[in-house]
């Protein structure tokens, strides 16, 4: 990291914190904190606004939010004085911040909270940025008691009883300043590459709109669609419902068995392939490990996948699709999955998969089919009846090749920028850590009064 490391160093006695700068000091964090415990009851909160540290709106904003206390259905805990807030819950997230009373609101906090309030020769800030190490979140992670991965809890007094080694108060404030300053900087950079990687995708968007709606001659004369959400499209190419592109054969869309069908104690053999919602989201046919016996398969067989099939998954993340590959092995739709069929003479599979995964033209219309802002069933009496632009097939290739060379350079700017994202939280996390246990030494390091954001290549 470039920081020096502290001149003499000491065993601490306990295995866990190792070794420690040798004029720090091992000690218990009650022994030098409080803990508020204050409950407000449902009806305290009624017909009013609360200021309220809930585990998503730290998880989201990294602070409290206002909220109408009538939408808040449990007791919480009252939040009177500046304080530390962790999470027991799932502790493998991290979720933690410095609360304070609002000057306007009720302020509370969830109950899954352990409120930490620093006394004795304990700087706040120095405390959160400890609590906020790698370190302490591994440890409260071995913890945790409950078994399902959703709901892992840490009992409370692992938190308020852990054992830490603490500088001297002037030296926590100096390390807490310099942690201040260090990770505004991170977080600054880690802003900006988020707000690139949102204009990227909006870039994405508006390309493939572009494209699936007025095709690539900008010069082609364009007629009005008669549909208001579509606009102009080119005047050769024709609007068709979805069903008008599908083959001529029963079957040609097909949902997934019901979940009376198929059980998931009927998917633990190794004859035929259960295709899952996995395979489609993470464009992988390859993966999952769902299989059901050749007899099931008999019983099932209308239910069948073929290469150049589209399948589209149909509840929870909605509208995923995907074209099956010709290296397919033999299998079948799970019950959330939907098979479609295209007529290769009418249409090109990749072009309609762009059209349904890529674009918003399906969704938007199947929200307006169910008078709803959201959707959590794709049905397929709604989506044979969807309009899509509908150009000559040889030009919807040309449109489906243009955007997979423009949608391969956009997502692969997204990803590098994503990695960089990552890069620079693992060096927060690594860098904050370094400072709370004493592995470097930044008691010397000056901090300039005017700060300048870092560059990504210095960042580290």
């Amino acid at each position: 990291m470039g920081y020096p490391a502290y001149p003499v160093y000491s065993e601490s006695g306990n295995q866990w914190i190792g070794i420690m700068p040798s004029h720090w000091t091992l000690l218990r964090t009650d022994f030098t904190t409080a803990s508020d415990k204050l409950q407000v009851g449902k009806e305290a909160m009624e017909n009013s606004q609360v200021f309220h540290y809930s585990i998503p709106n730290v998880q989201k904003f990294g602070t409290a939010q206002v909220e109408e206390g009538n939408d808040i259905d449990s007791s919480k805990l009252r939040v009177i004085r500046k304080q530390i807030l962790i999470s027991k819950l799932n502790p493998r997230k991290a979720t933690i911040c410095i609360a304070e009373p609002h000057e306007d609101f009720l302020t509370v906090c969830s109950g899954e909270f352990v409120p930490i309030v620093p006394e004795r020769n304990l700087c706040l800030r120095y405390c959160y940025y400890a609590l906020l190490s790698d370190k302490v979140t591994k440890l409260l992670s071995s913890k945790v008691q409950s078994v399902t991965r959703s709901h892992q809890r840490v009992n409370p007094d692992d938190i308020r009883k852990l054992i830490w080694s603490w500088p001297p108060i002037v030296e926590q404030q100096k390390i807490a300043d310099f942690l201040d300053w260090k990770t505004a900087r991170i977080d600054s950079l880690i802003a900006k590459k988020k707000q690139l990687i949102e204009k990227l995708r909006e870039k994405r968007m508006a390309l493939i709109t572009q494209a699936v709606t007025k095709g690539l001659d900008p010069d082609a004369p364009m007629r009005d669609s008669g549909i208001p959400w579509l606009g102009e499209v080119p005047e050769h190419w024709e609007v068709k419902r979805l069903k008008f592109i599908l083959k001529s054969c029963k079957g040609a869309i097909k949902t997934g068995p019901f979940g009376s069908q198929l059980h998931s104690s009927e998917m633990i053999y190794n004859d035929v392939k259960v295709y899952n919602q996995k395979t489609v989201i993470k464009r992988d046919i390859n993966g999952g490990d769902n299989y059901i016996s050749k007899e099931k398969f008999k019983e099932l067989k209308a239910f069948e996948i073929f290469k150049n099939d589209l399948l589209i998954t149909t509840r929870g993340t909605i509208g995923r699709c995907m074209v099956v590959p010709n290296d397919a092995q033999q299998g079948i739709l799970h019950p959330c999955l939907m098979r479609i069929q295209v007529d290769e003479l009418l249409s090109f599979n990749r072009f309609v998969e762009i059209l349904i995964q890529e674009s918003d033209l399906v969704l938007k219309q199947l929200q307006l089919m169910s008078n709803a802002t959201t959707i959590e069933v794709i049905y397929s009496d709604s989506l044979k009846e969807v309009l899509i632009p509908a150009p000559p097939e040889d030009e919807q290739r040309s449109i489906a090749k243009f955007l997979d060379t423009k949608i391969n350079k956009v997502d692969g700017l997204i990803l590098k920028n994503e990695q960089l994202i990552k890069k620079l939280t693992e060096y927060r996390t690594a860098l904050i850590t370094a400072a709370t246990t004493g592995k470097i030494d930044v008691r010397n390091i000056r901090i300039p009064k005017t700060d300048k954001p870092e560059t990504t290549e210095n960042a580290s």
